[in-house]
């Protein structure tokens, strides 16, 4: 009686009282379950009815292989690839007849996740305190706000096992960053951290922040990102803490506008103005980030940077794949290139000035897999920077739900229940463990394929399906450039180098 009744005031409410839906209207009742089955149609499908390679962002053999990495267990498959291999941009890397050889007392023999940049940032512009990341793979732009408290701290302190760096996002430092691991600063257009009264930039922050920081080992500053390029947003009072408030430089309970555009530079010249001031009053090495659309202003900076001899000292490109942050569809949809093309655009303007071998260059956009790395290694780049492929080391489960502050996994929540989740000592292990399990592949390919370290690849080194009328092409071919050789001799004089990051210099010194 009582189920009746209920049924029968919510069939009086459809009828009489609802006026915004017209399913239930139609149909009393029976027209909440239509609501109900959308709701949890996304979790049937990547369950129940997608296939292995069929999901996007990433597909569940993409998220198994993580998992598994950062678990430390079996992450090989058998009875052969499922993957369609003569897929349009497949790729395929020439493995050689004989593969690289090490002696008994090379690095990769003693620790085979030992995978360091191969060129030192700041070293060409002289800098006071020059930085070699000592992984050729790293933790991208998030912030804390975007992310959990556990979250963070899980990343920051899994980047001290794993001798990586932690880049801050551009909501400033917090306490969660802080844990020890190499810490790249980054900012963009509202100088969270390091933000003046009147919301502009203050080098008096950024010189305190990093005198009282002295793991802060770079810093970058943020053009545009690959999820919403061009695009400010607003940060509402309500969610801003006391924490919050005193890590961003903003005041409690009062909206907090991130602008499209910067204060501190109106132009290009200005941006390397900026870029020199900060090295100089800082010590350190600046970069920029950017997701890439029109040329013209990155082939001005090009000649800038030849007449003058100054200029950032790294340069990450972001992909228009979208990332962790929350955007409009049609941003995320349609603003910026994807990587392969934004990246090859881009070196190509540097080669021609013969720009590349004074710049880092940091690749981001869906390259945490060890395959996509070499490939990437071979167009030019010298580290790479992840985003979600490390969240879902941490617990991250792909519900896409990152701006609704529900993350089921509570690495994307501010809520403090479903933070509870996350066990930090458990899940900075597996952040470790995946960037290691990554390192130790990409050592092993890059081996295979008769190198030392994956900035020997050459873009002859690997191919791509292209069509049925040319099957494959070279990278080289396919983008129309020849990558500029890095300068290596070998990994032993990585591991000795002074300016050597991460955990490796103290336990060298022990």
């Amino acid at each position: 009686m009582w189920i009746l009744l209920v049924l029968g005031v919510i069939a009086i409410r459809d009828i009489f009282f609802n006026k915004k839906h017209t399913i239930s209207h139609n149909f009393p009742i029976v027209g909440h379950l239509r609501y109900l089955l959308e709701s949890i149609g996304p979790e049937m499908r990547q369950y129940f009815v997608a296939n292995n390679r069929e999901e996007l962002p990433f597909n569940r053999i993409e998220r198994g292989w993580v998992y598994a990495s950062s678990k430390n267990e079996n992450n090989y498959e058998g009875f052969g690839t499922d993957r369609d291999i003569y897929q349009h941009q497949h790729i395929f890397i020439k493995n050689c007849m004989i593969p690289f050889q090490m002696e008994a007392d090379h690095p990769n023999t003693v620790d085979k996740t030992f995978l360091p940049c191969a060129k030192v940032m700041g070293a060409y512009n002289q800098r006071k305190k020059p930085y070699r990341p000592a992984s050729i793979i790293n933790i991208s732009a998030m912030s804390y706000g975007s992310l959990s408290a556990r979250a963070v701290d899980s990343l920051n302190i899994g980047v001290l096992k794993a001798g990586a760096y932690h880049n801050t996002g551009e909501g400033g430092l917090s306490p969660y960053h802080s844990n020890g691991g190499d810490v790249v600063f980054h900012f963009g257009t509202g100088y969270f951290g390091v933000r003046s009264e009147d919301g502009n930039f203050s080098m008096e922050k950024m010189k305190e922040l990093v005198r009282n920081n002295p793991f802060i080992k770079a810093i970058e500053i943020k053009l545009s990102q690959g999820a919403k390029p061009g695009k400010g947003g607003v940060l509402p009072g309500a969610k801003i803490t006391p924490e919050i408030a005193k890590i961003r430089g903003v005041e409690v309970g009062k909206d907090v506008l991130s602008p499209s555009t910067h204060k501190a530079f109106k132009d290009v010249p200005e941006l390397l103005q900026l870029i020199e001031d900060i090295a100089e009053e800082t010590g350190l090495p600046v970069g920029i980030k950017a997701a890439i659309g029109k040329t013209e202003q990155w082939e001005l900076l090009a000649e800038l940077m030849v007449k003058s001899n100054r200029g950032p000292d790294f340069i990450a490109i972001d992909g228009g794949e979208g990332g962790t942050g929350a955007a409009p569809p049609s941003f995320a949809d349609h603003v910026s290139l994807p990587w392969i093309y934004g990246f090859s655009a881009i070196y190509k303007i540097f080669q021609k000035h013969n720009l590349t071998e004074r710049v880092v260059f940091i690749g981001s956009g869906k390259l945490g897999f060890p395959a996509k790395a070499a490939m990437a290694f071979a167009m030019g780049v010298d580290c790479i920077n992840v985003a979600r492929e490390a969240m879902m080391s941490i617990g991250c489960i792909q519900a896409q739900i990152c701006h609704t502050n529900k993350c089921p996994a509570g690495v994307a929540t501010q809520s403090k229940w479903l933070q509870k989740g996350i066990n930090v000592p458990l899940k900075s292990d597996r952040l470790a463990q995946y960037f290691k399990s990554f390192r130790k592949e990409l050592v092993e390919i890059t081996h295979a394929a008769g190198y030392e370290h994956p900035s020997q690849f050459t873009m002859k080194d690997i191919d791509v399906n292209v069509d049925d009328g040319e099957l494959t092409k070279t990278l080289e071919d396919s983008f129309k450039y020849s990558k500029t050789p890095v300068e290596f001799t070998c990994i032993q004089d990585l591991k000795d180098c002074s300016y050597l990051g991460g955990h490796y210099k103290e336990t060298k010194s022990k």
